[in-house]
C-alpha cells in the first residue's frame, strides 16, 4: 500500500491560505492556483500596495474572486483547512507566534516555510503554546522547505537508513546569489555591499537570527538520530569583493562584503557531532573561496555515506519549496492534533500526472 493511501481522500479540494506573496509566497500562491486539488481561500500581504488586489493579479494569473488583505480578522474569519505561512523574516519564531497561534486556534492547519521544522529546539514555552494552539483549533503545525525543512535535516536523516555506528553528519549548502533578483535579499538580509565595519556591527542580531533558524534543523537530525545535544557553536567568516560586482539584486562595490560562510555545529561529548555549512555568495565566479555551489551531505559511519551535486540539480529551488509544501498539505490535515516534524509524519512524496 503506498503510504499516501493510508490517508483518507478529501471529498473536495483543500482550501488553502497562502500568507505572504515575497519571492516563496507567490510561488505557493501560483502553484494553488495551477493545482486541481486545492483551492485559494485567502490571501494575506505585507504591502498596502497589494491590499484589495485580487490574487490573480499578484501572479500574472486570471481574476480568481479572491482579495488580498492585511488584517489578521479577515484570515481567521475564514473557512479554510490550511495556511502555508511564508514570512519574511526568519530566525525569530517568537515575533511570530501570536499570528501563528492564532491562526491555529481559528482552526486552520499550518505549514511553515520559515522555520518550525523543529519548534522544541527553542525550549518548552514555544512548543507549549503551539500546542494549545493546536489543541484549541483541532489542528497540526508543520514546518517545511528546502535548506531547512529537507536537504539540511531530512536528506541526512534518509542517508542515515543506510548507516550504523555514526559518528557525524554534515550538510552544506553553497548558493551562487549573482541571478538573485531580490535587493532587500541579497542587500539587506544578507548583508552584502556594506562595508566591513558596518557588516561586524550587524552581526550580533544575525548570528543570533540564523542560530535560531538553523539551529531546529540540528535538532531535527539529533532527534532522529535518538542523540541529545548540549549546545550549538555558530561561526561566520566573510570575503570582501576584489572588484565591483554587477549582479540581478544590484552593484556590489568593491572591498565591501560579498559573500559568508555560516557554519553551525551540534555539540554532544565535547565535540561536533552535527556540522551544518551554508555559504553565500554574491557571485561564485569571482569568489572561490569555500568551493563550487551546490550540495552536500555526508553521514560518517558504517558505511560512510556522501551525497553530492551541483547547484544545477534542482532547476529552481524556490519552485521546490513551495512544492515541499504544498505536497505536506494533506498529510498534515490528516495528523493529530499537535506539533507534527518530519519525524511524526508519513512519507510525502509529489503525485505523477501522465496524459493518456
Amino acid at each position: 500500500m503506498h503510504p499516501a493511501d493510508a490517508i483518507p481522500p478529501s471529498p473536495r479540494p483543500y482550501r488553502v491560505v497562502q500568507w505572504a506573496t515575497g519571492t516563496l509566497g507567490t510561488s505557493v500562491l501560483r502553484s494553488v492556483l495551477d493545482h486541481p486539488g486545492l483551492e485559494l481561500a485567502g490571501v494575506w500581504v505585507h504591502s498596502p500596495a497589494k491590499a484589495g488586489l485580487d490574487a490573480g493579479a499578484l501572479v500574472d494569473r486570471p481574476p480568481t474572486g479572491v482579495r488580498a488583505t492585511q488584517e489578521l480578522a479577515d484570515i481567521l474569519d475564514l473557512d479554510a483547512d490550511c495556511v502555508v505561512y511564508s514570512p519574511g523574516r526568519a530566525g525569530d519564531p517568537f515575533s511570530e507566534l501570536d499570528t501563528i497561534c492564532a491562526l491555529l486556534s481559528s482552526g486552520k492547519n499550518l505549514i511553515c516555510l520559515n522555520g518550525l521544522v523543529y519548534p522544541y529546539a527553542h525550549g518548552p514555552y514555544l512548543a507549549t503554546e503551539l500546542e494549545q494552539a493546536c489543541k484549541r483549533g483541532g489542528v497540526s503545525v508543520h514546518g517545511s522547505g528546502f535548506l531547512g525543512g529537507f536537504m539540511a535535516d531530512v536528506m541526512p536523516l534518509v542517508l542515515s537508513r543506510l548507516s550504523r555506528r555514526i559518528t557525524h553528519v554534515y550538510a552544506r549548502q553553497c548558493l551562487d546569489l549573482s541571478r538573485h533578483p531580490s535587493w532587500r535579499m541579497v542587500h539587506r538580509v544578507l548583508g552584502f555591499g556594506k562595508q566591513e565595519d558596518a557588516y561586524m556591527c550587524s552581526l550580533r542580531p544575525a548570528r543570533t537570527a540564523m542560530r535560531a533558524l538553523f539551529s531546529e534543523s540540528l535538532h531535527l537530525v539529533a532527534a532522529g538520530l535518538r542523540l541529545d545535544l548540549d549546545d550549538i557553536d555558530v561561526d561566520v567568516d566573510y570575503r570582501l569583493a576584489g572588484a565591483d560586482l554587477d549582479i540581478a539584486a544590484g552593484r556590489i562595490p568593491r572591498d565591501t562584503v560579498a559573500a559568508a560562510r555560516w557554519t553551525f555545529s551540534g555539540l554532544a561529548g565535547g565535540r561536533p557531532a552535527i556540522t551544518l555549512e551554508v555559504i553565500q555568495k554574491a557571485d561564485a565566479l569571482r569568489i572561490p573561496d569555500w568551493g563550487r555551489p551546490g550540495y552536500a551531505v555526508r553521514v560518517h559511519g558504517l558505511p560512510s555515506l556522501t551525497l553530492t551535486t551541483d547547484e544545477d540539480w534542482v532547476s529552481d529551488d524556490i519552485s521546490a519549496a513551495a512544492a515541499h509544501a504544498l505536497n505536506s498539505i494533506p498529510v498534515v490535515c490528516a495528523a493529530e492534533p499537535g506539533i507534527r516534524t518530519y519525524l511524526d509524519l508519513p512519507l510525502v512524496t509529489g503525485r505523477m500526472e501522465v496524459d493518456r
